[in-house]
């Protein structure tokens, strides 16, 4: 502006030229500052959200693997065993409910931060347990902070990563199912190998959850990414990509853009949706054959004559199944306008597995630990139609906190039926056609939650 001082103070015909004044040097400044801030954080945000899904799981399939330690130790009949086993989705459904307002409190961030470091004290207080009450007591602490975990995971990344839902699912999906096969197949050879005590082999875990608690706690203290209450999740796409977090800061009116999200989006009534009941039913079915799966699977072959070690292997392979094609699944499932073939297709392969169980557990265990591993696979897919099922951030948070809370309330009496049915009738004969029966149920609630609709369209 130096080079033309005569154009504004001597021409009278363009006083009113809005163009110079208009243009000041400060916003490509603040575009060169804020893009390494952005990327720094979106890259902690990453690690974040991988860290925590590995230890979403842990928890639970390193029980599953020593539950037969677990109940001699303590002295459990097969029903408490089967109580014990349905202690997570019970968990999971009632923690599951508080963290929205949670989330709308203290943010998102600060409530996952804070349950990571639940799931730590948990797992170091667990093995140190001296009787049934107070080892439930310190699962249902670890559990809680899965709780929060699995319903703000999802709402995490629509909000920060909204244009990379499906690929930022499927990446914690994929450490999600690594660490829980890794969980499963690593803790029986750790026990032996720290000792053979099962309170040691539940323990090392914990280390897992401290490290998880890092990258969280500086992301709740980089203030300058801190994000608002749920409600108001328009203003936080910024944070993917540094180009769009400096256009959102240029104006300097937050309480008004606040209210005009809220006024854009109003918070859908979640409850009138068929889409969101249906997609409850399919999260809650496939949570069943999970947990019955993670929790009963290495009874199961143990109990057809399968070596201890090898039946942790076994869950493991189970497990480890969801590591590529939870990244996979998500990926194709969000290039479809419905997801109905894929959820028949994992449905077609469970009913194969629980078939294959029944028939020769033990001649073909290692098919049939694949074809469930790949049925387990409808919990991704959930995920990544909750992302899909919903227009808004609020919309997401809402949908996830109903699907998982009450899909893990229809869950609960899964494990204890089947544990009931195991202790009363001595064999798997019943608690295999139970699981074999919830197959059918699970895929037609999934075929009617992959249409192609949004919860706010139906509320």
């Amino acid at each position: 502006m130096s080079d033309e001082p005569e154009t504004p103070t001597r021409s009278p015909a363009r006083p009113a030229s809005r163009p110079f004044p208009a243009a000041p040097p400060a916003p490509p400044a603040r575009t060169t500052t804020a893009a390494p801030t952005g990327v720094w954080f979106s890259r902690l945000l990453v690690v974040g959200l991988v860290l925590a899904a590995l230890n979403l799981r842990p928890a639970i399939t390193s029980l599953g693997a020593l539950l037969e330690e677990v109940r001699t130790g303590l002295h459990m009949s097969g029903g408490v065993a089967g109580v014990l086993t349905s202690v997570p989705p019970l968990c999971f459904a009632v923690f599951g409910l508080a963290a929205p307002r949670l989330a709308r409190r203290f943010g998102a961030a600060t409530v996952v931060c804070a349950g990571m470091a639940a799931i730590a004290a948990g797992m170091v207080v667990r093995p140190f347990a001296d009787g049934t009450a107070g080892f439930l007591a310190a699962s249902a602490l670890a559990l809680m902070g899965i709780a929060v975990g699995n319903v703000l995971m999802p709402v995490i990344v629509k909000r920060y990563f909204p244009d990379r839902v499906g690929t930022m699912t499927g990446l914690y999906s994929m450490a999600l199912a690594l660490g829980t096969s890794l969980a499963a197949a690593v803790t029986v050879p750790l026990t032996q190998a720290l000792g053979g005590s099962w309170r040691t082999g539940l323990g090392v875990w914990a280390a897992l959850a401290v490290l998880a608690v890092l990258p969280w706690t500086a992301v709740v203290r980089d203030r300058r990414h801190a994000a608002p209450p749920t409600g108001a999740p328009a203003t936080h796409t910024a944070h993917t990509a540094p180009v769009t977090h400096t256009a959102h800061t240029v104006p300097a009116a937050p309480d008004a853009s606040r209210t005009a999200s809220r006024t854009a989006a109003p918070a859908p009534r979640v409850v009138r949706s068929g889409t969101a009941w249906a997609l409850a039913c399919f999260f809650g079915l496939q949570a069943t054959g999970a947990y019955i799966t993670m929790g009963w699977m290495p009874q199961i072959f143990r109990d057809a004559g399968v070596p201890a070690g090898t039946a942790g292997v076994l869950l493991a392979v189970t497990m480890v199944m969801g590591v590529p094609l939870a990244f996979v699944i998500p990926r194709v499932a969000g290039r479809m306008r419905q997801q109905g073939p894929i959820v028949v297709v994992l449905g077609l392969s469970g009913l194969a597995g629980y078939a294959g169980l029944f028939a020769a557990p033990a001649a073909g265990a290692w098919l049939w630990a694949v074809l469930l591993g790949i049925s387990n696979c409808a919990f991704p897919l959930a995920l990544t139609m909750i992302g899909m099922r919903a227009r808004t951030g609020g919309g997401v948070v809402r949908l996830s906190a109903f699907a998982q809370s009450v899909g893990y309330l229809i869950s609960v009496p899964g494990p204890i039926l089947v544990g009931a049915l195991y202790q009363h009738s001595g064999g798997w004969t019943a608690p295999l056609a139970l699981m074999t029966a919830l197959i059918v149920p699970q895929m037609v609630a999934g075929v009617l939650a992959g249409r192609d609709r949004t919860i706010e369209d139906e509320a």
